[in-house]
C-alpha cells in the first residue's frame, strides 16, 4: 500500500485550513501559496474533502473553507480514505469474498497487517498533528 499524492496532499490542506481558520475562511488560494500545490490540483481534492462533509464552504469575496468541525474530532485515517479509499495491503481483506480464505496460510498475517496501519492512522487526530 502507497498513500498517493492527494491522500497526503489532503493532510497538508486540513492541517493548513485548521491552523488558519481562526482568521476567516480559508481561500484556496492562501493554502496554494503556503503549501506549494497548485491551485487545480487543490481543487479536486477539496471538492472531494467538501464531498465527505469535512469543509464548509463560503462563496464570495471573504469566501474559502473551514472544518466542519473540530480538529480534534477527525482522525488522520479518515482524512486519509475520503482520498484513498479503504487502507488495506490486499483486497483479500476488504471488500473480496476470497474463496481461499479460509485455507490461505498468509490472510492472518495481512489481516493483521490492516488492523496494524488502520489503528495507527486512527490513533492519530488532526489536533494531535497541530502540536
Amino acid at each position: 500500500m502507497k498513500i498517493s499524492t492527494k491522500g497526503r496532499y489532503a493532510l497538508r490542506v486540513m492541517i493548513d485550513i485548521a491552523q488558519n481558520e481562526k482568521n476567516g475562511y480559508v481561500s484556496i488560494s492562501e493554502i496554494s501559496k503556503r503549501q506549494d500545490i497548485s491551485n487545480k490540483y487543490l481543487e479536486q481534492i477539496v471538492s472531494k474533502l467538501l464531498k465527505s462533509k469535512m469543509l464548509i464552504a463560503i462563496r464570495g469575496h471573504q469566501g474559502g473553507y473551514k472544518l466542519s468541525r473540530k480538529a480534534s474530532e477527525y482522525k488522520v485515517g479518515e482524512i486519509l480514505r475520503v482520498l484513498e479509499g479503504e487502507l488495506n495491503t490486499m483486497n483479500c481483506t476488504h471488500g473480496f469474498n476470497c474463496p481461499r480464505k479460509n485455507e490461505c496460510s498468509s490472510y492472518c498475517f495481512w489481516e493483521g497487517l490492516d488492523s496494524a496501519i488502520n489503528n495507527y492512522a486512527d490513533s492519530y487526530t488532526l489536533e494531535d498533528l497541530l502540536k
